[in-house]
């Protein structure tokens, strides 16, 4: 049991990090705190898809080396060859080929290198640039707030609320009340 436990360990790095993120996130009356508890939530999530994306032994899905050759997708051949005479030629090439060889010659391809997956890291990196724009905006509203209430505290801020709207509430009573 303990060894499950310490081989997961940054997993358990990263639900602390998530777990102090959303109680900064719920307990702060400050709104900067509050956004500081949204970014390192964020940034938990980040770190927990990086990290189920991992294999053991697995490379960067770059092609180079002997994998490289015929990845070009023909761009690399002369202009002339493209044509119906030559895809007659590969087609009449391919077919001549057994279906043994192109098996053996897949399943020993696919053994020479394991390849992460790139698409979570792809996607954290657009994460990231949803969560720099998501801080910007809301530190742009919080000194919209800071200028209309004078503070930054959200205590603060629903009791000035109340207080204009118990006054609106009178003087809409008082209008009912003594018509024009």
């Amino acid at each position: 049991m303990l060894e499950f436990v310490l081989e997961r360990g940054n997993y358990w790095a990263i639900i602390g990090l998530m777990m102090i993120g959303l109680y900064t996130l719920f307990a702060a009356t400050n709104l900067i705190k509050k956004l500081v508890g949204l970014s390192i939530f964020q940034t938990s999530i980040i770190l927990f898809y990086i990290s189920l994306s991992r294999i053991d032994g697995g490379t960067a899905p770059i092609l180079y080396g002997k994998d490289a050759k015929g990845h070009s997708g023909g761009h690399d051949e002369a202009a002339g060859a493209h044509g119906a005479a030559s895809e007659a030629a590969h087609a009449a090439s391919d077919a001549a080929h057994g279906a043994a060889d192109a098996a053996h010659g897949a399943a020993s391809h696919g053994l020479e290198h394991v390849y992460s997956n790139p698409l979570p890291h792809v996607l954290m990196l657009t994460a990231i640039v949803v969560g720099v724009a998501t801080l910007a905006v809301g530190l742009a509203i919080v000194v919209r707030i800071r200028e209309a209430y004078g503070t930054i505290e959200s205590d603060e801020i629903r009791e000035t609320d109340l207080e204009v709207a118990r006054a609106e509430y009178a003087v809409d009573q008082a209008d009912e009340a003594n018509p024009a």
